[in-house]
């Protein structure tokens, strides 16, 4: 009784998740028609998100077929960042550094929430595997950033918000 009971409040959880976050994202996004960096820019909410894409050359691939799951950091996000990193990023000489935080942040192919609640792991573009988990009834990537928005639909794949940049762990 003692698992039944653990595994029928995961899915309460679980449910409850999916439910809070599908009611976040709202009805604006059902069939958008707009790839990712056009919701991106068209949410008002990612300008800085949008112009490290643009400064890492990213566009194209973000506009590509896809399709991608994007964590995507709020503005909000990006001033959590310590005092002078993102301005350190957004020059031209650290251009791959910067790629290689924000293709942390991308997983190929398409995954919805309901899939995203399911893993522990999942491998990104970067080629580093981010850690998922839930905690208080929220899905917390690296065990810091929170999900605070889901399944925001582009025409090439999902936008999943997130609430604190991550960052790739560091290649020995």
């Amino acid at each position: 009784m003692n698992t039944l009971n653990k595994t029928s409040k995961f899915f309460t959880l679980a449910i409850l998740v999916l439910v809070t976050f599908g009611v976040m994202a709202g009805g604006s996004y059902k069939n958008n028609k707009q790839d990712i960096v056009d919701t991106a820019v068209a949410a008002g909410s990612f300008n800085t998100l949008v112009t490290a894409v643009k400064a890492a050359d990213l566009v194209d691939t973000l506009k590509g077929d896809g399709p991608f799951t994007v964590f995507a950091p709020t503005d909000e996000a990006f001033a959590k960042l310590p005092e002078g990193t993102l301005e350190n990023l957004l020059k031209p000489e650290n251009k791959d550094q910067l790629a290689a935080i924000l293709t942390y942040h991308v997983v190929p192919g398409k995954v919805p929430a309901e899939d995203v609640i399911k893993l522990t792991e999942a491998t990104t573009v970067q080629g580093k595997n981010v850690e998922i988990m839930i905690k208080d009834g929220s899905v917390v990537l690296n065990g810091n950033s929170q999900v605070v928005q889901t399944d925001i639909k582009t025409s090439n794949g999902v936008i999943h918000v997130i609430d604190t940049v991550i960052l790739p762990p560091s290649t020995p």
